[in-house]
């Protein structure tokens, strides 16, 4: 009995006994696992530094996630951000491609060399940055099977070969950028709804570009600067067909050189053959007798005829003239006549088509027209600097923003430039830039057609509204719109080669989901009359206070993209203190964050966080007075801000995650 009751006792133990074996070895086993993708994810940075960094600017004294440009996630590597950074080495294989955690990799402007490696192993890797680079070879089909990517900008490298036609298949697709290598050949029928972003400009393509749904919405902007392209898309005739009755000439022996057929030719040419001489004489001799005898026939069925009725045939002969040579005559002429009303019906629809009606952009659906835009309820939003905007609700319940531009600001600008201009602003397309959809000109009226965004301007979240107070943005939310607004003008800057040259709160607009959009972008470069004087006298104030030193004291539309920086600068302190840009003082970097802070405090006497925050403010006062300093080749560009406010996010995504973790473990323990 006893022996019965100790039977489960005794297998209880053993099951334990055998679970505690399984479990250390199942643990052992993943701290293996662990350590091994550890130290794999450590030789294969050390590898890339020993080649990519030839003049050791990439700092490894420190532990591998906290490496410039590293970030990780239980200590994988799933970030590799080094932008702007002289490395001047070379990508070798088996160093980044063994980091399979990886979701971003960007190493734009680092001055590497050489082929593109395998890329197959990034199995995880979303978005690939490897743009502004000497890279050369051809292009790498391991990404072809990076599933995941969504993001390929291989632009401004020396890159040659075709552009695989594989790039069809890589549905998830929403930003591809080849413009500016050398790639050849025809270009791929992509058409993934899911794209959004596309540019071959500046390539050797060749031949008739599809038309597919997606390239016809991207249009000529896309192809620029390929010589051998043609189609619909590129308005470019392609290969005319062989004309009929052009004379073949027959191809030469392959194995004759051009002397023997020269020999050959001038023998042909100095036999004479006796055969085809008897030939066409014969051929001669039939035809005379032939025309002989129908002449002889002819003259003795007009003289019979005549002898029967000489004056009736003869005046029968005359109305019968008369009236030949009049419908012959009446019939060229409304020919004529058809013709040009033909052409002239063609050049008045053409000229409907340049200056009175509607061009949308960038391939975009036509889905309205010019009649339903003027009848249109409309609202008056604001007055700007280059035009009145409206809100205009249309019969089919769309709303719309309509910019009407202000005739005397532009009066010196032509229609073929305004056009031209209209199609380069027409073609950017970022998630921080408002999408310019049309634009209409006749005369001299012009308006520009965008998306209306509801939640209004970055001004008035900031400063309030009559009908609604300001409140202190908290830093996050700073942050987050700082990031947005520098992403939508990096963008201008480097991927366009173009400037916004008036960037102000006013024209921030807050999306659907309270993201950051920039409006009015690139249009500045249009006004060539200073605009009238305003009765507001602080609005004149706040836009001076915009603009750089070096753009006060210069010409009128005078622009650059490290005024824009300054711009952004004054905007990134607007946003932090809550005050107008007239109000914002111009001092040292350790006043100005004491300024800040005051500021801060003043607002947020109800409110404990910013001792919590003080830090994060500071730092971002940092990317404000570096922006907004008097030299304009001190101040960053606009890809360094943006590395700066993404590492500021980095930093302070860390710093809640220790915080997380140190609360756990003073819960556990």
């Amino acid at each position: 009995m006893l022996l019965r009751c100790n039977l489960p006792i005794s297998g209880f133990l053993l099951f334990c006994f055998f679970f505690t074996i399984v479990a250390s070895s199942s643990s052992s086993l993943n701290r293996t696992k662990h350590v091994f993708h550890y130290n794999r994810d450590v030789s294969a940075l050390l590898r890339f530094k020993s080649k990519a960094d030839l003049w050791n600017k990439i700092n490894t004294s420190s532990h591998f996630c906290q490496w410039w440009g590293v970030t990780c996630y239980g200590n994988r590597v799933v970030r590799l951000v080094i932008e702007d950074l002289y490395l001047g080495g070379r990508l070798v294989p088996d160093s980044v491609n063994k980091l399979d955690q990886l979701r971003v990799l960007s190493l734009k402007n680092t001055s590497l060399t050489g082929p593109i490696p395998d890329f197959s192993g990034l199995v995880n890797l979303k978005s690939l940055f490897l743009d502004h680079n000497s890279f050369s070879g051809s292009f790498p089909l391991s990404v072809l099977a990076l599933h995941r990517l969504r993001t390929l900008d291989f632009s401004f490298n020396n890159l040659t070969g075709p552009i695989p036609p594989g790039l069809v298949l890589s549905d998830r697709l929403i930003y591809l950028r080849l413009d500016s290598n050398r790639f050849n050949g025809p270009v791929p029928a992509l058409n993934q709804s899911s794209l959004h972003t596309f540019n071959a400009s500046v390539n050797n393509l060749t031949g008739a570009v599809p038309v597919t749904t997606v390239l016809l919405r991207f249009g000529i902007s896309s192809f620029l600067k390929n010589p051998n392209l043609c189609g619909e898309i590129v308005h470019k005739e392609c290969n005319p067909r062989p004309k009929f009755f052009t004379p073949v000439t027959a191809a030469p022996p392959p194995k004759m050189v051009l002397g023997q057929i020269a020999q050959i030719g001038g023998a042909r040419l100095s036999r004479p053959n006796q055969n085809k001489h008897s030939r066409f004489f014969v051929i001669l001799g039939f035809i005379s007798g032939a025309f002989i005898l129908f002449i002889s026939v002819a003259c003795l069925i007009g003289a019979v005829k005549r002898r029967r009725s000489k004056n009736k045939k003869q005046k029968g002969k005359e109305s019968t003239a008369v009236v030949t040579f009049d419908a012959a005559e009446t019939a060229e002429v409304a020919a004529a006549i058809e013709q040009e009303s033909e052409i002239e019906a063609k050049v008045k629809k053409l000229q409907a088509t340049k200056s009175g009606s509607l061009v949308f952009c960038a391939g975009e659906a036509h889905v309205y027209t010019m009649d339903q835009l003027m009848t249109a309820s409309a609202e008056l939003l604001g007055r700007g600097t280059v035009g009145t905007t409206y809100k205009a609700l249309l019969d089919s319940r769309l709303i719309v923003t309509v910019k009407r531009l202000d005739a005397i600001r532009l009066a010196g600008v032509g229609r073929e430039k305004f056009e031209r201009h209209m199609e380069s602003v027409g073609a950017l397309g970022h998630p921080n830039l408002v999408p310019l959809r049309a634009y209409f000109q006749a005369k001299e009226e012009r308006l520009l057609i965008y998306d209306y965004l509801p939640n209004g301007s970055l001004s008035s979240l900031v400063h309030g509204t009559k009908s609604s107070r300001a409140t202190p943005l908290h830093w996050t939310s700073c942050l987050k719109i700082a990031e947005d607004v520098a992403q939508g003008l990096s963008y201008i800057h480097q991927a366009w080669q173009l400037v916004h040259g008036n960037l102000k709160s006013s024209n921030v607009l807050l999306g659907p989901d309270f993201e950051a959009c920039i409006a009015d972008y690139c249009l500045i470069a249009l006004a060539t009359n200073p605009p009238l004087t305003s009765n507001d006298g602080q609005e004149d104030a706040d836009a001076a206070a915009y603009k750089a030193p070096e753009a006060r004291h210069k010409s009128l539309n005078y622009q650059s993209v490290k005024a824009d920086v300054y711009s952004f600068g004054i905007l990134l302190l607007e946003l932090l203190t809550g005050k107008q840009p007239s109000k914002i003082p111009v001092l040292p970097l350790d006043e100005m964050i004491e300024w800040v802070r005051k500021v801060r405090e003043e607002g947020e006497k109800k409110n404990g966080n910013w001792r919590e925050d003080r830090d994060k403010f500071g730092m971002l006062t940092e990317v404000a007075v570096a922006c907004s300093l008097t030299s304009p080749e001190q101040r960053p560009t606009m890809w360094q801000v943006l590395k700066m406010l993404q590492e500021i996010k980095e930093a302070a995504v860390m710093e809640e995650c220790e915080l997380v973790m140190d609360s756990s473990n003073s819960e556990s323990s």
